[in-house]
């Protein structure tokens, strides 16, 4: 990243935040980076030059010069066919899939429309099979009649800047780290014996209730979930632990009983 980006950042002020409107994201930000005047300059420092679909979205809150529970960024987007105007959304290991249609910024005073913008969520993996992961992005674009195509022909091109608004739902795990969508088996330990179980992936889960899916995976018989045999000996601990609780259980109904009989 630019150090000198960095270092206009560093010296923000104390307490510092970054909540802009959609209105303002379009003319103090988007409209001043595609069509610069030499009074906005500065703005564009705690807002990075980044081609988001080059990386995943867990990577790009390293990449961002100001954020904690959200992300800006400058992107430029390609075409999906050469001859169309689709956007490609692939982005390293999934896709970005829009969730709705795209929705116009009106000016606060008056009816002008300043923008558009689209909501879209990542999946990890390739169409039509991949996994929705928990992380989101608002993509602020100018109006098509804001633009005098110089482009060549043929050019893959599609925008030169859009302004990008990544999020994610609740703490946004680590780069590397704990990635959305990953299945992932729990080691579980009893007594002195240990053995593996597999919970049942996301997608055998998919439209269970809860109270159906307590049912199906712990039910006894269950031919798709069999219940996990328990060693002789942990079954002695716990038969143990059973006479010891009813044991403490039947003392205190006997001294309530004394109680009673006292008063």
């Amino acid at each position: 990243m630019d150090g000198n980006n960095r270092s206009n950042v560093a010296n923000l002020p104390p307490g510092f935040r970054f909540h802009p409107t959609d209105e303002e994201l379009i003319i103090h930000y988007l409209n001043q980076k595609v069509f610069p005047s030499s009074n906005h300059h500065l703005m564009f420092s705690i807002i990075a030059d980044v081609n988001i679909y080059k990386f995943n979205p867990w990577e790009l809150p390293d990449k961002a010069l100001f954020g904690e529970n959200e992300w800006f960024f400058f992107s430029p987007r390609e075409r999906k066919y050469p001859n169309g105007t689709r956007p490609n959304r692939a982005a390293a290991s999934g896709y970005w899939k829009a969730t709705g249609t795209d929705k116009p910024i009106i000016a606060s005073v008056g009816s002008q429309c300043l923008g558009m913008k689209k909501a879209l969520v990542f999946y990890k993996g390739r169409p039509p099979k991949g996994v929705k992961t928990d992380w989101m992005m608002i993509e602020y674009r100018l109006l098509d009649d804001c633009f005098v195509s110089q482009r060549p022909k043929g050019s893959m091109q599609l925008d030169d800047w859009v302004l990008c608004r990544v999020s994610h739902k609740g703490k946004a795990p680590l780069a590397g780290g704990n990635l959305q969508g990953q299945e992932m088996a729990i080691q579980i330990t009893i007594g002195i014996n240990e053995y593996d179980h597999q919970l049942p992936t996301m997608d055998q889960m998919v439209g269970l209730e809860s109270e159906e899916l307590d049912e199906k995976v712990f039910q006894e018989g269950s031919p798709e979930y069999p219940p996990t045999p328990i060693d002789t000996s942990v079954r002695e601990v716990l038969k143990s632990i059973e006479r010891v609780l009813s044991v403490g259980a039947l003392d205190e109904l006997v001294m309530a009983s004394s109680s009673d009989d006292a008063v």
